[in-house]
């Protein structure tokens, strides 16, 4: 089957358009949190803060889930749902990785150092704090770990596209970084960034098919398969 080629200006657009989801008061508080501490506007260095917590989760999931087909392993319907897990968050890993790869390729263009709370204490202290939190949460109702991860990525969705839509120049920005062109073929930094925000968008989905709320996903022509 032929892939589809996706039109990221147009699904950028229909991030623009579509609410926030209702945010839970725990992810209302998080967000906010954010915002005092680093600032309400969003900047490359925020992103960059935002991609390397949005890999903590699903770090934290795949040793739970590992520990889970350990002791059922006997169960195949346990063993599959874990093992769907660690497959989607692997995935998902290593897609919010290249994203923070490609915020820092943006940053190194654009000549921007790294403020204050990138430096390394501030992120060791605020990663243990999330690695803390995703732990408790998922320990409690894994369920409801996936439903803070939904919100989190549609969070970094609507970010995503606003700050595509805050900096129209980057559409005559052609990508300089081997990095970034090597990973797909992109025309120009608006392409980038609107990449990333349909990569969030299907980790919201994923996250939302888990906690068992599939009537929350956003679909889209040419949306990948869901895991």
């Amino acid at each position: 089957m032929e892939k589809i080629k996706i039109d990221l200006k147009k699904e950028q657009l229909a991030s623009l358009a579509r609410p926030h989801y209702n945010y839970s008061a725990i992810a209302r508080f998080f967000f906010f949190g954010m915002d005092m501490l680093v600032g309400k506007k969003t900047t490359l260095p925020k992103t960059k803060l935002l991609e390397i917590l949005a890999c903590i989760p699903y770090r934290t999931w795949e040793g739970y889930q590992y520990k889970r087909m350990t002791f059922n392993y006997s169960d195949p319907q346990i063993v599959q749902l874990a093992g769907r897990i660690v497959s989607w968050g692997r995935e998902a890993q290593d897609s919010e990785y290249w994203h923070l790869l490609a915020v820092h390729e943006k940053m190194k263009e654009d000549g921007v150092n790294d403020p204050w709370f990138l430096s390394t204490p501030i992120i060791f202290l605020m990663v243990m704090s999330y690695v803390l939190l995703t732990w408790i949460v998922a320990r409690i109702n894994i369920n409801r770990a996936f439903l803070f991860n939904a919100e989190f990525e549609d969070h970094a969705e609507h970010i995503y596209a606003e700050f595509v839509a805050d900096h129209p120049e980057w559409e005559n920005q052609p990508v300089k970084s081997n990095l970034v062109r090597n990973y797909k073929d992109f025309q120009n930094w608006a392409e980038v960034f609107q990449s990333i925000a349909l990569d969030e968008r299907d980790h919201m989905n994923n996250s939302f098919i888990f906690c068992g709320r599939p009537e929350c996903v956003v679909k889209y022509e040419g949306m990948p398969q869901t895991p």
